[in-house]
């Protein structure tokens, strides 16, 4: 059973930094992209940065480029995501999410991945 376990939310005033860590668990993740997402209230879950496990390429949503850094460690199965010049637009849960890295599977969709976390509240204040 796979589980995400997401951790490190919290509040922050604009321009402060988070990190928020996902541990996982359940099976190994060599062929897996591990995604984080986000979803603000009255609005849909939108893509934040994706890591494929193996080999460690990343992409970015373009609102965090820059801002944001997704890295993993492979020895605690752990995924982080380092937020940086936090916005208050940047307010929202966040979603640790891991899903099958092949072909025809989109990494900037919630659809491309089985397992999610339960997520964790990132609150920016201005």
């Amino acid at each position: 059973q796979v589980q995400l376990a997401e951790s490190g939310g919290g509040l922050v005033q604009a321009g402060g930094s988070l990190r928020l860590s996902c541990a996982a668990s359940g099976r190994t993740f060599d062929r897996y992209r591990m995604g984080w997402f986000r979803q603000a209230p009255g609005k849909e879950r939108e893509f934040v940065a994706v890591i494929i496990w193996s080999g460690g390429t990343t992409y970015y949503a373009d609102s965090v480029k820059g801002r944001f850094t997704i890295s993993r460690d492979g020895a605690k199965n752990t995924v982080y995501l380092q937020m940086n010049s936090l916005k208050p637009e940047d307010t929202a849960v966040y979603y640790c999410a891991a899903g099958s890295a092949v072909y025809g599977r989109s990494r900037y969709s919630q659809y491309g991945y089985d397992y999610w976390g339960q997520g964790t509240q990132v609150t920016v204040s201005s």
